[in-house]
């Protein structure tokens, strides 16, 4: 260890506020000449005329092409190999998740540079350079990443504002998890998403993150309820985007990520938004790590504030069998972050958290 290096990765350009996907020609013109926006059909009817108003006002060629369902090998080559003999400069990747991780496997596979326009504050994937692939089965297929982070980041929060409220509850969920995923990974001197150790300035964000979502949380919720983004909604956005991104990167990630290996493969909780999951494996994080009676009451109640799951319940498995919460741990214990914790845990251990944390929500 003591010959790895520090490294961290973060976005050339972040920008937020709303209205500000009404500047993004402006930042395209000092990329390239052909911008190609990639998304969902949904967000392309949305939002592309938007975009190429403000990309042709800027001198700048457009086009676009959409996928629907899952992100996969083929429909990834279908999207390229369609805009191929274009050349496109600059690749616009909007949208939530999905969205998102296409223009980036777009943008990977065309060699082009990269602009990211979420329309949903659900997860941190705009400022990062991983991007998920998935087979025509809906089965997690391969975790990719980009040579670097995303050339720009444009958060318009007047979109993110009108965006369903559930989403920012996943994007709090998503964004909690870093810093004690981040405190196990440094702990356990494992590596972060670059295969470096963490900077003193991904730890900082890591934990600022937390500080700032849990301040802010109930506020900016309202604010979004409200559709009209304020002070504590841009503060709440920032953290979820910006902070969570370059925090989880910089740093590295441990159980609370593992899980999703197993959540994902049970139909009952493959269905659940990313953040919902990986908030309620903090809770079992947490369980594991033995933390005190009076901090997991803290715990939920703050989840029980902002509308995060406490059990598997509310992630649909209403009564999770012995042969369920198996198979969730037996998977979780596939995922390379695992070995980023305190100590090495066997199924047995994973299962006993599960049902623990069971116990101390019906108490609670």
């Amino acid at each position: 260890m003591g010959d790895t290096p520090r490294i961290l990765g973060a976005p050339a350009l972040y920008v937020q506020g709303p209205d500000a996907s009404l500047h993004i020609g402006d930042i395209a013109a000092g990329l390239g000449r052909n911008v190609l926006f990639v998304s969902d059909a949904a967000v392309e009817r949305l939002f592309a005329p938007r975009v190429r108003q403000s990309i042709e006002t800027s001198g700048l060629a457009f086009s676009s092409v959409s996928f629907t369902g899952d992100l996969t090998p083929a429909s990834v080559e279908r999207m390229a190999g369609a805009q191929q003999a274009w050349q496109p400069e600059v690749v616009i990747a909007a949208g939530g998740g999905k969205g998102v991780d296409a223009g980036k496997a777009v943008a990977h596979t065309l060699g082009t540079r990269l602009i990211t326009l979420p329309t949903a504050p659900s997860n941190d994937g705009p400022t990062s350079r991983v991007y998920l692939l998935y087979d025509q089965h809906h089965r997690l297929l391969s975790v990719e990443k980009l040579p670097r982070n995303p050339d720009a980041v444009v958060v318009d929060t007047a979109i993110l504002a009108a965006a369903p409220v559930e989403l920012l509850v996943s994007g709090i969920g998503d964004a909690i998890v870093k810093r004690y995923e981040a405190a196990q990974c440094i702990g356990a001197g494992g590596l972060n998403l670059f295969g470096g150790q963490a900077t003193l300035l991904a730890a900082k964000l890591a934990e600022t993150c937390d500080d700032i979502v849990r301040r802010h949380a109930v506020a900016g919720l309202a604010a979004a309820r409200a559709r009209s983004p304020n002070a504590a909604f841009e503060a709440l956005v920032e953290a979820c985007i910006l902070l969570a991104g370059i925090g989880f990167e910089g740093t590295g990630l441990s159980v609370a990520h593992s899980m999703t290996r197993g959540l994902t493969a049970v139909p009952e909780t493959a269905g659940a938004l990313h953040g919902r999951q990986v908030a309620y494996a903090l809770l079992v994080q947490f369980v594991l790590e033995k933390r005190s009676d009076a901090f997991m009451a803290e715990q939920l109640d703050f989840y029980r504030a902002v509308g995060l799951p406490t059990g598997l319940p509310e992630l649909g498995l209403a009564a999770p069998s012995a042969r369920q919460l198996t198979t969730i741990a037996a998977l979780t214990l596939t995922a390379p972050h695992i070995r980023n914790f305190e100590c090495r845990l066997s199924e047995g251990d994973l299962v006993e958290a599960m049902v623990r944390l069971e116990q101390l929500c019906v108490a609670a």
